[in-house]
């Protein structure tokens, strides 16, 4: 029986020496799942103000503005939702890899429930209720070498967590996709990692019921050694950063390794400002 501690090297050795093996069926399926996807991300898009599983582990306050926001969630622009579709793309070409490769891939999809909050895992392979993620070659490292548990700024270890919780299954692991080196990565979710979902449900179902939010979740950092203080990483994919700061003039420059927000500037940044347009 196949097992997901040699997944790497058997997708590895697929793709290199091929198959004999008829996967028309397998691919006619995958095909399948590719166009509902895609009909799925380009539906309109709507508002929620929910609590999910995937998002249950992100800060207090965060998940405060996700709930009583006073003013629109700022959208992801065309390029971020693409980053968003080739993602679930690669989380589909990886579990279609794994099944041609020999491995068992069950439960797609699968709903859970934990104390009213929702999440859908990605799949059960093996055995091991798995979440497919695709990286850059700096987050990859991470799964790599398992500094995820000491630097998770997106809580996958407490979405994985939930999701244990929520299917009684009890292994867990990431595979992780470098997405510009076509590597590959397994990182087991050990027992020790696991966060108590119950009592994170409990606190943040505790803290969106409050009149005002929490403390910021993050401070603003340097920016090299201009005196440029800019919001950090965990800011900066956050939705609700205008709301968060609405006591900061913040201001948006695009640089090549993309958009970077400053809270102040001392020294002029020499590339393009984005400027918000008047209504």
């Amino acid at each position: 029986m196949a097992s997901i501690n040699t997944l790497v090297e058997d997708v590895y050795r697929l793709l290199e020496e091929g198959t004999t093996e008829d996967l028309t069926e397998k691919a006619n399926e995958f095909g399948n799942r590719l166009a509902s996807l895609i009909l799925d991300r380009l539906k309109p898009k709507e508002e929620k103000r929910t609590l999910r599983m995937s998002n249950i582990g992100k800060p207090d306050r965060m998940l405060w503005y996700e709930i009583n926001r006073t003013i629109p969630k700022e959208e992801f622009n065309g390029p971020t939702y693409l980053k968003f579709l080739y993602g679930d793309l690669i989380e589909e070409v990886v579990l279609f890899l794994s099944e041609a490769a020999g491995h068992t891939v069950s439960d797609r999809q699968r709903q859970v429930t934990v104390d009213g909050i929702v999440g859908h895992i990605d799949a059960v392979l093996d055995g091991v209720l798995i979440d497919v993620k695709s990286t850059s070659p700096y987050s990859f490292k991470k799964f790599k070498d398992g500094s995820l548990r000491e630097d998770d700024p997106f809580a996958y270890i407490p979405q994985l967590s939930g999701y244990l919780q929520g299917t009684g299954i009890n292994d867990g692991a990431y595979v992780a996709v470098d997405k510009q080196n076509g590597n590959i990565a397994v990182m087991t979710l050990e027992d020790t990692d696991r966060v108590d979902i119950n009592a994170r449900i409990a606190h943040v179902k505790e803290v969106v019921s409050q009149d005002t939010p929490p403390t910021r979740c993050f401070q603003p950092e340097p920016m090299g050694k201009s005196g440029n203080m800019k919001l950090p990483t965990g800011c900066s994919y956050c939705s609700f950063k205008k709301e968060c700061y609405s006591d900061v003039p913040l201001r948006k420059f695009i640089y090549s390794t993309g958009p970077v927000w400053l809270t102040h500037v001392e020294e002029e940044p020499k590339v393009y400002e984005e400027k918000e347009t008047s209504q």
